[in-house]
């Protein structure tokens, strides 16, 4: 039984694969958002519903690690990942894939509005984006979380001007927050018939929105902040 979050997708095709080669029954169990996911993990930790937890990157690395709720395993294939992705030198977690979280527009929506792509955080506050970002909430979301990390760099915590006075303007700018990636991407999100033409996500989203799309396209329809 794989635990992981409710945007995990992986071909039938894959799966079926992997059981005629290891003589297994793959059943995947989808918890939600990657931040709800591991709650679930640490609170059933004593008598755990999955075998593996697929979903925990590097921002709530630390608090699995510390919540004791996975046992060594060291990946015959290990040598062949990077050093720079090894977060873990005791082996709980296995490195699969990275990416960057960053802002994602919709290209017509902005284009229909007369609207330039922000080039800063600060442009963010401003009134043209006035409820027109939407995010995913850090306590139950990676690309939440990463989001917030960075305007916690950005803006620091001790200055006249921090990052929760940047907070405390996005909000009053009409910020939205959803629990997971899939609520902010595929409801809120203009391209898919929501409101908001900014959307938190990844710098990866543009081109699977162009490899996957059902009808072919010359350009991808978002682009990245």
């Amino acid at each position: 039984v794989v635990l992981t979050n409710d945007s995990f997708d992986i071909g039938e095709e894959i799966i079926a694969q992997f059981e005629e080669a290891n003589n297994a029954k793959v059943t995947i169990q989808k918890a939600g958002s990657s931040g709800a996911v591991l709650n679930r993990a640490i609170l059933e930790k004593g008598n755990p519903s999955g075998d593996l937890l697929y979903g925990v990157d590097n921002t709530f690395l630390s608090r699995a690690l510390r919540e004791d709720i996975f046992i060594q395993y060291e990946s015959d294939l290990i040598d062949n990942v990077p050093a720079q992705f090894i977060l873990d030198d005791t082996f709980h977690v296995t490195p699969v894939d990275y990416g960057y979280v960053n802002l994602n527009y919709d290209i017509a929506y902005l284009e229909e509005n007369g609207l330039t792509a922000p080039t800063s955080l600060e442009v963010l506050t401003q009134p043209e984006w006035d409820g027109r970002l939407v995010v995913e909430n850090p306590a139950t979301s990676t690309p939440g979380l990463a989001f917030l990390i960075a305007t916690v760099s950005y803006f620091g915590e001790d200055d006249d001007y921090d990052y929760l006075d940047y907070w405390a303007d996005l909000r009053a700018n009409n910020l939205a927050v959803k629990d997971g990636w899939s609520e902010a991407y595929y409801t809120d999100f203009s391209k898919y018939g929501g409101d908001r033409p900014l959307v938190l996500s990844y710098a990866t989203s543009p081109a699977a929105e162009f490899f996957f799309s059902e009808v072919a396209l010359e350009e991808p329809p978002t682009g990245n902040v």
